[in-house]
């Protein structure tokens, strides 16, 4: 293979791969101003490098491709109607899902099950804080948005286009909030396998995410499986504000 010789298939495929590399050192620079400055300070630099990087690639792929932009997006997605809209939403995040039961069954099959999880831990502990700047700066949320704050985010995760959620037992300092139909779950149950065993990921992942929203908000566990559960939901967590402190 020869760069000035390529098929077009090997054209296509070495784009796509550019593609991927673009993706993988995008998060390797996050990961590193991360770990450099911690997770608010990272937040604020990757808004700033995340918006200039976006503008600069759509123009010249829209000057590549011949495609007009619209307040800096594609014009043809700001004119899609908005079921198809909506429907790219959710196709989009079902791939995020996607990718990460990919990832962890990539570890699985060849490192084992328990290095799978130990992973999958690792990266719920990155990303869930991740997700909760990003939903933050989309939301316009100051450093105290509250259990309100919390219970509008949960609206703006990934999961939320993904499976069905419920708040329930609202109070002024608390709520429960429960993950009623899970797509990783349902998906094992169809094919007769028990529950994954989820709860060390989900404890991480409620908890960083909970506590980047409003440092003041604590979690508590209802139940996640391996734990048992009713057929109503699948993993249930309180959260709430300790007023006595």
């Amino acid at each position: 293979m020869s760069p000035d010789n390529l098929t077009k298939q090997e054209k296509v495929k070495i784009i796509f791969d550019y593609f991927q590399r673009t993706m993988v050192h995008h998060a390797l620079w996050y990961a590193e101003v991360r770990d450099q400055f911690g997770v608010e300070k990272a937040g604020e630099i990757l808004e700033s490098a995340s918006t200039l990087s976006t503008q600069i690639q759509l123009k010249r792929l829209a000057k590549t491709l011949g495609f007009e932009l619209q307040d800096g997006f594609p014009k043809d997605l700001m004119n899609m109607e908005d079921v198809q809209l909506d429907q790219l939403k959710e196709s989009v995040a079902i791939n995020w899902l996607a990718n990460d039961g990919v990832w962890f069954q990539s570890v699985e099959f060849t490192e084992g099950m328990t290095a799978a999880k130990a992973c999958n831990d690792a990266a719920w502990s990155h990303f869930s804080p991740y997700e909760a700047i990003r939903i933050k700066k989309i939301l316009g949320f100051g450093e105290f948005p509250g259990l309100d704050g919390l219970k509008k985010a949960f609206e703006f995760r990934l999961y939320a286009d993904v499976n069905k959620q419920s708040v329930a037992n609202e109070t002024d300092h608390s709520f429960d909030f429960y993950m009623n139909e899970c797509r990783v779950q349902i998906a094992r149950k169809r094919k007769g396998l028990d529950d994954y065993p989820c709860k060390s990921a989900g404890i991480i992942e409620y908890t960083t995410f909970a506590e980047t929203i409003d440092k003041r908000i604590k979690t508590r566990i209802i139940g996640c499986p391996p734990d048992k559960h009713p057929e109503e939901w699948f993993c249930g967590w309180h959260f709430y504000i300790d007023e006595s402190k």
